[in-house]
């Protein structure tokens, strides 16, 4: 893709964000990762960026490869005004459920960042508790500067959690599936049991 080309799909994907700085707003992204595996946190990220400087290569989270994720990871977090991130792990998602334990981990990300927004462009969920105007876009990861950069974020730092569980519970190869219901890791819980960070609420089905 031509450097033209490439502003082009930013400033194309940066049209929330450009209505809503157009009338005075300071803008968050928010995204999360983590809603569907079998084992490990959900992980939020919430996220201003400046209005300049745009950065290439900017996308939605599951789009890119590991590699590109982890460059644009240190680029964003150079780049950002702001940045905070939420956490909820395995016994408050089986606790109060994923979607509570979702909009739980936004609200920390949120506070996290230390300062305020006028207006947070969120990745579908609805009915966040958070002190400014919320505009959820569905598929927002692609059709959002901010949310893109929100998952890039939220998606390296769960992935390298995950990595680091590999190394703590091996044999359910956490680093490569990231804790997701993969036919690999079904046959390791099968086999092995569940380890502590395996998600209670969502593996009754895999062991008996």
């Amino acid at each position: 893709m031509s450097k033209i080309n490439e502003q082009e799909r930013l400033f194309e994907l940066s049209k929330y964000e450009r209505e809503l700085w157009e009338q005075g707003c300071s803008v968050c992204g928010m995204d999360e990762v983590g809603r569907g595996p079998l084992a490990g946190p959900v992980v939020t990220c919430c996220v201003i960026m400046p209005r300049d400087g745009l950065i290439e290569g900017v996308n939605d989270s599951k789009k890119l490869s590991e590699k590109k994720r982890e460059l644009l990871y240190d680029r964003i977090m150079n780049s950002a005004v702001a940045v905070g991130f939420g956490v909820c792990d395995e016994k408050v998602i089986d606790e109060i459920n994923i979607l509570n334990a979702t909009k739980r981990a936004f609200r920390e990300a949120y506070f996290d960042m230390g300062v305020s927004a006028d207006a947070a462009l969120i990745d579908a969920v609805k009915g966040l508790d958070i002190p400014c105007r919320k505009i959820p876009i569905i598929h927002g990861d692609a059709l959002s500067y901010s949310i893109a950069c929100a998952s890039i974020l939220a998606k390296v730092r769960r992935d390298r959690f995950m990595a680091e569980m590999d190394e703590i519970y091996p044999g359910y190869s956490f680093k490569k599936n990231k804790g997701y219901g993969t036919k690999d890791h079904i046959d390791a819980i099968r086999e092995l049991g569940p380890c502590p960070i395996h998600r209670k609420s969502f593996i009754g089905n895999f062991i008996k």
